[in-house]
């Protein structure tokens, strides 16, 4: 298994669900209830499939033997780059949660921060993935030794063979939710 391509396969899936996103905001933008169970599946990918499968192998897999292998350029990269950006998105999640609960609880003009934070979160994956697949992993690709790159992808075998009904969990989800906004 190549766990670069492994994860740029994975970026796909996770572009997909940007995609509902954007549609289940343009929903509630257009007057829509706000549908509690699809935003609650919505979240239930994004931090079960993109941040606790996906950037779990880049974050200990992949970024940290770029780093120790690598030096001061990839630590640059990494530590004020692509982590960052994973810790923002986990912050929108957490204040889209937020936003939802206050809205239940009677606060209309949360309203606005459902949106804003979901958007958000969309915005910044786009551009991360982006960044991720044309220039992160090729980076890597192209600087990490044949042995390390070897390891990486014996660790995500086995990382893919523990968590795959995790993984199956969610491309369940984003396969009902892709259906339903026809994408």
């Amino acid at each position: 298994m190549n766990a670069i391509e492994l994860m740029m396969e994975e970026h796909k899936n996770i572009k997909v669900m940007l995609k509902i996103v954007r549609k289940v905001c343009f929903s509630v933008l257009e007057g829509n209830e706000i549908n509690y169970e699809e935003f609650n599946k919505i979240i239930y990918f994004i931090k079960n499939y993109a941040d606790s499968h996906h950037h779990k192998k880049e974050e200990i897999m992949l970024f940290n033997r770029m780093v120790d292998e690598i030096g001061e350029t990839a630590e640059k990269v990494v530590k004020y780059g692509m982590l960052v950006e994973h810790d923002l998105g986990r912050l929108y999640i957490s204040s889209l949660e937020e936003a939802l609960n206050s809205f239940r609880n009677g606060n209309e003009e949360a309203k606005l921060d459902i949106i804003a934070n979901a958007i958000s979160y969309t915005n910044l994956l786009e551009r991360h993935i982006h960044k991720e697949d044309n220039v992160i992993y090729k980076f890597a690709q192209r600087s990490l030794k044949e042995e390390t790159i070897n390891l990486i992808n014996s660790e995500c075998v086995n990382f893919e063979d523990n968590f795959i009904n995790i993984k199956n969990e969610n491309l369940l989800i984003l396969s009902e939710l892709k259906e339903k906004y026809c994408i």
